[in-house]
């Protein structure tokens, strides 16, 4: 319930309780002046008062005591009715608390992840300065090369797909077909094999890394705003995975490693920081959506199936967002680590 229908409950209850009050008031005043009724009679009344007039004086009380009863039961009543309206009053009032509060925390959230945000680009410009300044002292020494046979002649993208049965079910198998539809339509598509594991486990990804050693690691599913990876327990269900584990992880298992893509929520911060590990990363600033998710990572492996550098690859995936109308192309983010050209991240050798 939102805090605007809250409020306006808690004004509508407040005049039920006004108008419950009034009619208390005046069942009390009737009753007091019931009482005062009575109680002259009954002052009329004494030691030399004949019987005759004694009876005569207790059958006019007698039905006003029936109607003073009356005015208080009803009193009664009322102040009953008067005492639920202030109890649900106060309830109301404590959801206004605790709604301002959500909305307070969902404030500073979102202001922490806009510093975050300047903050990152901060870095990225001063990157960039910097490969600039390197790329000015190399071209006055000596040209740049793309050593293609320094390349692998065959690469492997490593699928890791997570999607527990409490969270919302994404359609990561759309996801794969896309992208496997665009490898096979790229020019080099026989560089390019893709392995897949579901369902899966924190266990897995030592065992899965270790057997398929691939050039990119390519995770989707979902992410937490906390920089976590959601992964799946034995049951089934959530399994959050630490921003510090994820950094250990490919800290440990590098080698061989030139691009890892967080295809999930609130996944920037996870690949800003591998990034001190592997060359390049990509990663989401914000939630998205299914169909962004599946268009942007089938037109990156595309691009680079086309033999595209990193840099080209991921900003086509951009552009193809837009082409389709989907308004999410601000949100996946490419980091480089230092001293890494765009121009030498090309993981794909064309064939000769």
């Amino acid at each position: 319930m939102s805090i605007k229908t809250l409020r306006n409950r808690i004004a509508q209850l407040e005049r039920e309780k006004a108008s419950l009050e009034k009619s208390l008031g005046r069942e009390r005043e009737n009753a007091r002046k019931k009482q005062a009724e009575i109680a002259q009679i009954s002052r009329s009344i004494n030691k030399n008062t004949s019987l005759s007039i004694l009876s005569s004086k207790q059958r006019q009380i007698e039905p006003k005591q029936k109607q003073l009863s009356g005015y208080e039961k009803k009193a009664a009543d009322l102040q009953s009715k008067v005492a639920a309206k202030s109890s649900e009053i106060l309830k109301k009032l404590s959801e206004v608390d605790r709604a301002e509060s959500q909305v307070q925390r969902r404030k500073d959230q979102d202001e922490k992840r806009r510093q975050d945000q300047q903050l990152r680009h901060s870095k990225q410009v001063t990157r960039e300065l910097e490969r600039q300044s390197q790329i000015h002292n190399q071209l006055s020494s000596t040209p740049i090369i793309v050593k293609f046979a320094d390349l692998p002649k065959k690469i492997t993208v490593l699928f890791i797909a997570s999607n527990p049965e409490d969270q919302t079910q994404l359609k990561l198998d759309e996801e794969i077909r896309a992208i496997t539809k665009k490898i096979r339509e790229s020019e080099f598509r026989d560089a390019v094999e893709l392995k897949a594991i579901w369902a899966t486990r924190p266990d897995d990804l030592l065992q899965a890394l270790n057997e398929h050693k691939p050039t990119i690691v390519h995770f989707s599913g979902h992410g937490s705003d906390q920089g976590e990876l959601v992964l799946q327990d034995d049951s089934g269900g959530t399994k959050l995975i630490s921003l510090e584990a994820i950094v250990q992880l490919f800290k440990v298992m590098a080698s061989g490693i030139e691009l890892v893509v967080f295809n999930a929520c609130y996944s920037h911060a996870q690949a800003e920081e591998v990034t001190n590990h592997v060359k390049a990363a990509i990663g989401m600033n914000d939630s998205v959506g299914d169909d962004a998710a599946r268009v942007f990572a089938a037109q990156l492996y595309s691009a680079i199936g086309f033999g595209r550098n990193v840099r080209e690859a991921f900003d086509q995936a951009k552009v193809a967002l837009q082409l389709e109308g989907i308004p999410e192309e601000d949100i996946p983010e490419l980091y480089v680590a230092d001293g890494v050209e765009n121009e030498s991240l090309v993981l794909v050798q064309p064939q000769t």
